[in-house]
């Protein structure tokens, strides 16, 4: 069975800067979940201390059974972990970094060299196989970097910024990667910024607000709060269509927003967003766009930040 992440209680400061405050999570296996949070909430610090790489000061951490700080080599095998910078030789190869990471987990060297070609061709870098990895891009890399994390076939993937640098092309193919891999029953933990990116490929979210994971209610209360809606008529610029959306919808102008291609309506529900659809069409307004101006994700996440959710 592919081992969950547990932590309880954990905290890391350097020197009189707490960088994680008070970290609780449960990631479940077969399901991506994504870590999210502001620059400086610690999410990188956490990251670093469920890979074994860093202590925490208190607090108890657990990649199934195995304590990573008290047993790293246990926890190693296991985890697969990927840096936000690659962090390789830049004189070998992007097929010997992955060769020697191979033989690094004790692979032979004849399955250490399939392997770093099966996994050469799964991140599309097999015609860069032979090309030191100084030369590659920063999407290049990325990919370089996944694949390194995979290399010993790890059934907990902890991925840190993954899609940074990936053009979208690149960034289809990781999620579709990432789905694959939680279907095949990995548990699959993603720190990243780019939240329309995590909308389309997580299952569950963590979120961490100034070092502090936060609770679950919270989250509830902050996905439940009014969000903007977008309602874009045809032919018709987002000011020169306040005036029409506001009376269908029995609302002052200025009590309306707009961005650059539609106005801005707040709904407290999906109830009430359905409602005014349906206000519009019988108004024979022209709607070509009619759906939320954020993802939840980037709801919640803002909704946190603003501190509104406490």
């Amino acid at each position: 069975m592919t081992p969950t992440i547990t932590a309880s209680g954990v905290r890391r400061s350097f020197g009189d800067v707490p960088a994680v405050r008070d970290v609780d999570l449960h990631v479940a296996a077969g399901r991506v979940t994504g870590l999210v949070g502001p620059n400086g909430s610690g999410k990188t610090t956490l990251m670093l201390m469920l890979s074994s790489l860093l202590a925490p000061d208190a607090g108890e951490i657990r990649i199934g059974d195995v304590d990573p700080i008290a047993d790293p080599a246990a926890a190693r095998r296991v985890l697969g972990w990927m840096p936000d910078a690659l962090g390789a030789w830049g004189s070998l190869s992007a097929r010997e970094t992955l060769a020697v990471t191979g033989r690094l987990y004790d692979l032979p060297r004849a399955a250490a060299r399939d392997r770093a070609d099966e996994l050469l061709r799964l991140v599309d870098l097999a015609p860069l196989a032979a090309a030191p990895a100084r030369v590659l891009s920063r999407g290049q890399k990325q990919r370089l970097g996944l694949a390194r994390a995979l290399v010993h076939d790890p059934r907990v993937l902890l991925l840190d910024e993954p899609a940074s640098g990936l053009d979208p092309e690149a960034r289809v193919a990781l999620r579709v990667l990432l789905r694959r891999l939680a279907g095949e029953g990995r548990t699959v933990l993603i720190s990243s910024h780019v939240l329309s990116e995590l909308e389309e490929v997580v299952d569950d979210a963590v979120f961490m607000v100034a070092g502090a994971t936060v609770s679950a209610e919270r989250v509830a209360a902050a996905s439940q709060r009014q969000r903007a809606w977008r309602v874009r008529l045809a032919d018709a610029a987002a000011d020169a269509s306040v005036a029409a959306v506001a009376a269908a919808l029995s609302r002052e102008p200025g009590s309306l927003a707009t961005d650059r291609t539609g106005v801005l309506v707040g709904f407290a529900s999906d109830t009430e967003a359905a409602a005014a659809l349906g206000a519009l069409v019988r108004a024979r307004l022209a709607v070509v766009e009619f759906a939320p101006a954020t993802g939840d994700l980037e709801h919640t996440f803002l909704d946190l930040r603003d501190g509104s959710a406490s």
